[in-house]
């Protein structure tokens, strides 16, 4: 790539290919088994099965695994399949300000390009460690600090999948021995591949679902074909008609995807998610669920008002007669209404244990009603307020639990709450994959191993203890 020093890519290439901060390698463990148990439990679904009997049909050199399968697929497809499940139940961690969930795609980039080339599981971290922090480079790209808001959301674009795309190149070519030059044509040719759209998220639909591992196997396909010879323009990010201005128009912010660039490391403030559910919703969440720990109780609810920023509206809060009658399950994960009402109700499906009689169903009677959802200026604020008879109590929380600072640091599965054990403890308990954690880093052949014990296990995981603890937001 001529010009390397001057072009975005060059730089990220030359990040991407180079050494990786010990502590966020080691982090990367975290990622791994946190996609794992996801994986897992996203193989249940309709949508999973869709695509599992898709690449099964596709054919192709069977050299990497994919969850639920238990044939081997070529690399990109197994990709494609756990970067699908990944995403499915919206479980996946994010990064914030610029609204990305990276390791869904990156994660199952790197992990199936290591076991086809027979990389070490090291490697297999370090390049997830790159390709997270592309992505959301590319992603805080496209953050409008002045208007606090994702101009790739405001746009319709899924930053995830189109940031995800690229950084899945990065991870996919650092496994492959890519140098800076190989590393920033793998990314170079991803840019032109790189898609997806939101209106699932407002009006409905599961294509959504595939975003991740389409993104995933986008970079795989891009880091094959460059090191093949394949090129990419190189200011495929920055230029007239790069990723960016083709995307973003004028508002594109090339220089935060340089900034700080070796020194401040992105990758190292994405946070895991407490509940299944669309992050928009996750304040109102913890302000009812902070509510009925007071001793709110669903019945005297007489009507609730959830204030949120304006571009969280478009996403959980419009059209609002859909958002608070939601058919699906899935479109219950974008309902702020909705998920309001589920925690009042006691949380059932949020990833918590509480007794059953607590747990909201679509149409169940004793959701309380809840009012449009009102636009407020500051940051991802969370306002949850409620009159029952003539009490009217307010609970106002500052930031979305998402905000940097605030986030979850380590995986839900990988701890205990006052509820016990979380469902995803129970799903890697019951399949021993506890053990994983600890040796993540060790293994020569990280993705094998994990192949060993994910492959062929489809409808074999059940979560342990009472049934109440579920990883839907609307329980079955």
């Amino acid at each position: 790539m001529t010009a390397e020093a001057e072009t975005v890519l060059g730089a990220l290439g030359r990040m991407a290919a180079g050494p990786m901060p010990a502590d966020l390698v080691a982090a990367m463990g975290d990622r791994v088994l946190d996609i794992a148990g996801i994986a897992i439990r996203a193989t249940a679904l309709d949508t999973s099965r869709a695509v599992a009997g898709f690449v099964s049909d596709q054919g192709g050199r069977p050299v990497s695994s994919a969850v639920g399968l238990p044939e081997k697929l070529p690399a990109a497809e197994a990709a494609f399949v756990n970067g699908v499940l990944a995403h499915s139940l919206d479980f996946d961690d994010t990064h914030l300000p610029s609204i990305l969930h990276p390791s869904a795609s990156v994660v199952p980039a790197a992990l199936a390009t290591a076991e086809a080339v027979g990389g070490a599981g090291a490697d297999a971290l370090a390049a997830a460690a790159a390709g997270i922090e592309v992505c959301v480079r590319l992603g805080m790209g496209g953050f409008d600090p002045d208007a606090r808001q994702s101009v790739f959301f405001e746009r319709g674009q899924h930053a995830t999948s189109i940031c995800g795309a690229v950084g899945s190149a990065a991870a996919s070519a650092r496994v492959r021995g890519a140098g800076p030059n190989g590393a920033a044509q793998a990314m170079a040719v991803a840019c032109s591949m790189a898609s997806g759209i939101l209106e699932t998220n407002r009006t409905g639909g599961t294509a959504k679902r595939l975003h991740c591992g389409w993104a995933a196997r986008t970079g795989v396909v891009a880091a094959d074909l460059a090191g093949r010879g394949l090129t990419g323009a190189p200011t495929a990010v920055e230029g007239r008609f790069g990723l960016l201005r083709a995307f973003l128009g004028d508002e594109a912010r090339i220089e935060a995807v340089v900034d700080e660039l070796g020194r401040r490391w992105h990758a190292a403030e994405v946070s895991y998610k407490p509940y299944p559910a669309n992050h928009f919703t996750h304040a109102g969440i913890d302000a009812a669920l902070a509510l009925r720990d007071r001793g709110l109780r669903p019945e005297e609810v007489v009507s609730a008002t959830l204030a949120v920023a304006p571009p969280t509206v478009r996403t959980i809060g419009e059209p609002i007669e859909a958002k608070r009658a939601p058919r699906t399950g899935y479109e219950a994960q974008f309902s702020g209404p909705y998920a309001v009402a589920a925690a009042l109700c006691g949380g059932g499906g949020l990833g918590r244990g509480h007794h059953p009689r607590g747990q909201p169903r679509l149409g169940h009677p004793s959701r309380p009603p809840l009012s449009h959802l009102p636009a407020a200026p500051p940051y991802f604020p969370r306002l949850f307020w409620h009159p029952a008879d003539d009490l009217r109590r307010r609970l106002l929380h500052p930031r979305n639990p998402a905000t940097p600072g605030l986030g979850h640091s380590r995986p839900a599965h990988l701890s205990r709450s006052r509820h016990g054990p979380t469902p995803f403890a129970a799903h890697l308990l019951a399949g021993n994959l506890h053990h994983l954690y600890r040796h993540l880093p060790l293994r020569p052949q990280l993705p094998g191993f994990l192949a060993a014990h994910l492959a062929g296990r489809r409808g074999r995981h059940r979560p342990a203890g009472n049934r109440q603890n579920r990883l839907y937001l609307v329980p079955h």
